[in-house]
């Protein structure tokens, strides 16, 4: 009987989870999913950590200024999407620092593409 409760109260929490769409990742789990992404670029030791260190930033920053956004009230739309295309763009030019112009190409038309959540059609 203990095992049905507990497999039931896992079932419920985990469809209440995906109903609210989920958790938002950590910057940390963010950061291991884009590195596991970014094997294609064959970075060197130095340029991975360098990487870490811009995406940390990165994903920090996009948390902290979504985190001001909700408590302020201010969940407006555009707003958010400013603020993000910004991040993005000071996240790409510190990037290019780094990347050799293939690298980024392929970053730009391939991987960071596909780190951008994918819209559900309900």
């Amino acid at each position: 009987m203990k095992n049905y409760l507990v497999l039931c109260t896992l079932l419920l929490s985990s469809m209440f989870s995906f109903a609210q769409g989920g958790q938002q990742k950590t910057p940390e789990e963010r950061l291991t999913a884009v590195m596991e992404k970014l094997a294609p670029l064959k970075l060197d030791a130095e340029n991975t950590e360098k990487t870490k260190l811009v995406m940390t930033d990165y994903y920090k920053a996009q948390q902290a200024a979504m985190q001001e956004m909700r408590e302020s009230g201010n969940m407006d739309r555009e707003a958010m999407m400013t603020k993000r295309k910004e991040l993005a763009e000071a996240r790409d030019n510190k990037l290019k620092a780094i990347f050799t112009a293939e690298q980024m190409k392929l970053w730009v038309d391939e991987i960071e593409p596909s780190l951008r959540p994918q819209r559900r059609n309900n």
